[in-house]
């Protein structure tokens, strides 16, 4: 019988056929395509002809693409349908992959045919694009090792080897945790919350197939819970349950595996010639240095912290009035910021949530696209891999741009958070290729028949995902490997961070903003206080956040912490952090930077992107049109369209004339 991932595909606009494809598909297909690529990789590094680029970077772009659509596949089925037989199946891809990188990294004949390129680059007559990806090419190799010999290039391929173990693991760990951990609400706990909390989580415990209503650890329910319930008792139990993932000891604990990571990646980094990891993985980011982001950090960190100390005595003042001695604590924090939050705007979320309907947000995600850069989306009747899972064709002027993927319901089988992948990138190398671009969100699913509804936070990241979405769909190169997203780290945020002004744009909420029971459009005086407290609790925000990218920046800045979990405890008491609020991420289930490299040293990027997108938005704010075409243009042809094409600082510049300050973000967060 045919491997329905190794045959070529005939669905529509070539989508994986999800309803064929069973795990038993996946090891032979992934040992299958491993052969095919390693085969061609030989042929390359084993070419008697003289180096060109066509013969060695065009075809190192090819060499994989089976593997690629194979995986794919695999990472998206992984990360938001998870069942066991997948989970075995990622552990046991991990080494073998890895193993896979560093052939290709560190294959000296392969190496040497690339650096004869890059010595006689100037002979060569490439193109501009060429000419990037030969220099990116090169310096992934040098970077992952290609110059190291004897017992460091083996050393090196061992720690790659490793690393990618462990970060399997963590995220597993931190989805079981996720998975196992429930907390069932009597019929007086539940009297007490909001119908839209009550809802959530009756679904939640139909998911879970039990009989009852439970709180589960997905943020979108913890934090309305967080918010409402009054039972103090069971909101600490609910809080401490959240901040405990991945430290519950045991088999899920990802406290070891936090030491292990941050030691190895050290030595990587001395091996390859660097002090420390920061160092080695800022050298490519518009940061450059640890310096540079401390700098930018510290910058936001104390009138964040100024700010949040203010709203902590403000908060503990409510606190005292419901008789309850001594300081706010952190699972008290919710709660009565969002009674305060009801005193100062007169806003209340039980009452502003059935204006956000998901369905409404998003037909507002894609009203905004197509006011901005012409795109239409037209809904595709077509197999998925989940029944929550809706899809789209993306066009634009007739011609087919896309096709995305959308799934917004927390379930057990999926981990946290929120993200977006391509199962397929924009190239055209092999031809005129589109994209298969997924967002991934945990949105609390309703009862059946119900309308889902989203908090204010919810509609935020489902714009902040689709923004990413939109660098992928209108991505516009020659060059997988600088398609779309594939930029610097601190960079790779600004489209989407970008893309969540415009919900705060009055007329799209004026539009889409409509009562789920009534279709009613928001209130004029609602909508007025919505927009004006839009930065109300910054300083906690904002404080959650830089001291996690502080604690991540200091682990990787220096000597591998023996304890990574003290030297968590260091730098909070060093910036000062406040007592009644906790890391945003703490180490045991600080995913971003533990399940791999991507966001290591790099969780500030958040931030950094944060000081471009606030300038950025400025540039439209200052034509007085949310949607000037002229400036939505420039953004897709500087930005949107251009990947990797050049280094992120002269795209910038492209669209803005020059670089920003951060006195735009300060503003824009409510701290000047």
């Amino acid at each position: 019988m045919t491997n329905p991932l190794l045959s070529n595909w005939s669905t529509a606009f070539e989508m994986p056929p999800f309803t064929e494809i069973n795990d038993s598909d996946f090891a032979p297909a992934i040992t299958t395509a491993l052969t095919q690529a390693r085969e061609n990789i030989n042929t390359i590094a084993n070419n008697p002809d003289a180096p060109s680029f066509e013969n060695t970077i065009d075809a190192l772009e090819q060499a994989d693409a089976l593997l690629s659509r194979v995986l794919g596949v695999f990472y998206n089925l992984a990360g938001a349908d998870s069942t066991p037989k997948r989970e075995a199946l990622q552990r046991d891809f991990a080494p073998l992959l890895a193993t896979y990188s560093s052939e290709i990294t560190l294959n000296p004949a392969l190496f040497a045919r690339i650096d004869t390129l890059w010595q006689t680059r100037e002979t060569l007559g490439l193109r501009d694009e060429q000419m990037r990806v030969l220099m990116l090419t090169r310096r992934s190799f040098v970077r992952s090792g290609a110059l190291l010999e004897g017992a460091a290039r083996d050393r090196l391929r061992d720690i790659m080897k490793r690393l990618a173990i462990l970060g399997t693991r963590f995220m597993q760990n931190l989805l079981e945790d996720e998975r196992n951990w429930f907390m069932a609400l009597d019929t007086d706990a539940l009297n007490q919350l909001p119908d839209f909390v009550v809802d959530a989580a009756i679904a939640a415990g139909t998911e879970k197939g039990l009989q009852g209503p439970v709180i589960t650890l997905s943020r979108s329910l913890i934090t309305p819970f967080l918010q409402f319930s009054p039972n103090r008792t069971l909101r600490q139990r609910a809080y401490e349950a959240y901040c405990a993932r991945g430290a519950n000891s045991g088999a899920t604990d990802n406290r070891a595996i936090a030491h292990e990571t941050l030691a190895l990646r050290q030595e990587r980094a001395q091996l390859l010639g660097y002090d420390t990891f920061a160092s080695f993985k800022l050298e490519t980011e518009m940061a450059k240095t640890p310096k540079n982001v401390r700098d930018l950090l510290m910058q936001v960190w104390k009138p964040a912290r100024s700010a949040a100390m203010a709203d902590a005595d403000a908060l503990t003042q409510l606190l005292h009035l419901d008789g309850i001695d001594g300081p706010i604590q952190p699972w008290d924090w919710h709660f009565y910021s969002n009674q305060r939050r009801q005193t100062l705007h007169d806003l209340d979320e039980a009452s502003l949530k059935p204006y956000l309907q998901l369905n409404r947000m998003i037909d507002a995600v894609f009203d905004t696209a197509n006011r901005l850069f012409g795109l239409e989306f037209t809904p595709l009747e077509t197999p998925l891999y989940h029944k929550d899972a809706r899809a789209w064709e993306v066009t634009r002027a007739g011609q087919h741009m896309a096709v995305f993927i959308g799934d917004y319901f927390a379930r057990g089988s999926k981990r946290s958070g929120a993200w977006c992948s391509a199962m397929r990138s924009q190239q055209k190398l092999s031809g005129d290729i589109r994209p298969i671009v997924v967002n991934i969100c945990n949105f609390s699913k309703p009862p059946e028949g119900a309308c889902a509804l989203l908090s204010w936070d919810d509609a935020r990241t489902l714009f902040h995902e689709f923004g990413h979405a939109l660098h992928q769909i209108l991505s516009n190169v020659t060059y997988e490997s600088i398609s779309g997203t594939s930029v610097a780290r601190d960079f790779v945020e600004l489209p989407s961070q970008l893309f969540e002004h415009w919900l705060e744009v009055p007329e799209i909420l004026e539009t889409f903003a409509t009562h789920a029971e009534t279709d009613a459009k928001m209130p004029a005086e609602m909508l007025e206080k919505l927009l004006n407290a839009a930065t109300y609790d910054m300083g906690f925000q904002t404080v959650e956040y830089v001291a996690s990218a502080l604690v991540d920046l200091a682990f990787h800045d220096g000597p591998a912490p023996a304890d990574p979990m003290q030297k968590q405890a260091e730098i909070l008491e060093e910036i000062g952090m406040p007592s009644a609020i906790r890391m945003r991420h703490a180490t045991p289930h600080f995913a971003h930077i533990f399940t791999g490299d991507g966001y290591s040293s790099g969780y500030y990027s958040y931030m950094w992107s944060e000081v471009m997108d606030a300038d950025a938005f400025a540039a439209f704010e200052e034509k007085g049109d949310a949607f000037d075409p002229n400036l939505a243009a420039s953004l897709e042809a500087n930005i949107l369209s251009q990947g990797g094409i050049l280094e992120a600082d002269i795209l910038y510049k492209a669209f803005r004339g020059r670089l920003p300050g951060v006195t735009a973000l300060l503003k824009g967060r409510g701290l000047t």
